[in-house]
C-alpha cells in the first residue's frame, strides 16, 4: 500500500557526518534503496567517497557549526530536488576524556556547538523547508547515543550533549505535529566505528569500575538498516526513540 501523503517521486534525504562511519553507512544505503541523498561533511573528498559516483548523490561541504554553511547545503537540496523528506542528524565528535574538573572550557564548548547547536541549526533548516514544501511534512532522525541513557568514565562534555539531543527530540516531535513533521532518536551502543577505536571498544574501554574490558560490536551496516527503517515509517507513525547495541555489551544490568 502506498502513503498518499508521500511524494511520488524518489524521496529526498540529508545525511551529515556522511564522510565516515555511521553517516556513510546510511548514506550509501539510502542511495542503494532510491533515495536521492545530500552528503554534509566538512571534507570534501570523504563525501565523494561516500557518493562513489552515483547520480542521485550530491555532496555538499559543511560545517554544522556555522549558520552559513547549513543554509547553503538546504538551499543547494532544494534547488536540487525540491524538498527534504528525511534529515539523518548524525555528526557529532566525541570530545574531551576526563570529569568535569579536568575538562577546559574551550573543550567543553566545542563538542557543544558540534554536537548540540549543529542538530539545532540542521533541524531549523529542515523544519523550515518541511512546512513550505508540498506536501508538507517530513521525518527528523537525531542520532543520539547510548550516551543519552548511561554515561562511560571520563565523558562528561559527551554525555551531556547526548542528553540534550533527547530534548531537542522530544520539542521538535512536539512542536512538528501540525506541520506533518516527526522526530526520532535512534540511540547506538557500539557499532564499529572509527570512534569506537577512540574510546578503546575493541582493545578495551574504561569501565565504572576502573577496570578495562573488551566489549563486543556490531556491523555498523546493521546500525544503518536501524535508521532506513525509521525513514521508511509511514507519515502516519512516528519511532520517538530506538536503542540498538552489540548484543552483550556492557549497558544493561550492572556491567
Amino acid at each position: 500500500m502506498t502513503d498518499s501523503s508521500l511524494p511520488a517521486d524518489p524521496r529526498v534525504a540529508v545525511v551529515t557526518g556522511a564522510g565516515s562511519g555511521i553517516g556513510r553507512a546510511v548514506a550509501r544505503l539510502m542511495l542503494a534503496e532510491g533515495y536521492r541523498v545530500a552528503l554534509a561533511g566538512r571534507r570534501e573528498a570523504q563525501l565523494l567517497e561516500t557518493a562513489g559516483g552515483h547520480p542521485d548523490a550530491l555532496a555538499v561541504p559543511c560545517d554544522v557549526t556555522a549558520p552559513d554553511d547549513v543554509a547553503r547545503l538546504f538551499a543547494e537540496v532544494r534547488q536540487r530536488w525540491g524538498r527534504v523528506d528525511v534529515l539523518f542528524n548524525n555528526a557529532g565528535v566525541f570530545g574531551p576524556a576526563g570529569d568535569v574538573g579536568e575538562i577546559s572550557i574551550e573543550e567543553w564548548e566545542a563538542t557543544l556547538r558540534v554536537n548540540v547547536t549543529g542538530s539545532m541549526l540542521c533541524a531549523a533548516e529542515a523544519v523550515r523547508t518541511m512546512k513550505e514544501q508540498q506536501p508538507r511534512g517530513g521525518r527528523i532522525i537525531n542520532n543520539g547515543s547510548i550516551s543519552a541513557h548511561s554515561p562511560r568514565p571520563r565523558s562528561v562534555a559527551y554525555t551531556v550533549t547526548k542528553h540534550a539531543m533527547t530534548g531537542l527530540t522530544k520539542s521538535i516531535e512536539l512542536d512538528g505535529r501540525e506541520f506533518g513533521i516527526t522526530c526520532g532518536q535512534i540511540d547506538i551502543g557500539n557499532t564499529r566505528t572509527e570512534i569506537m577505536d577512540t574510546i578503546g571498544v575493541g582493545s578495551g574501554a574504561l569501565q565504572a569500575d576502573g577496570s578495562r574490558k573488551v566489549e563486543p560490536m556490531f556491523p555498523v551496516e546493521d546500525a544503518a538498516r536501524a535508521v532506513l527503517m525509521m525513514a521508511n515509517m509511514p507519515a502516519t507513525a512516528s519511532v520517538g526513540s530506538l536503542v540498538v547495541t552489540a548484543a552483550g555489551m556492557p549497558f544493561v544490568g550492572r556491567g
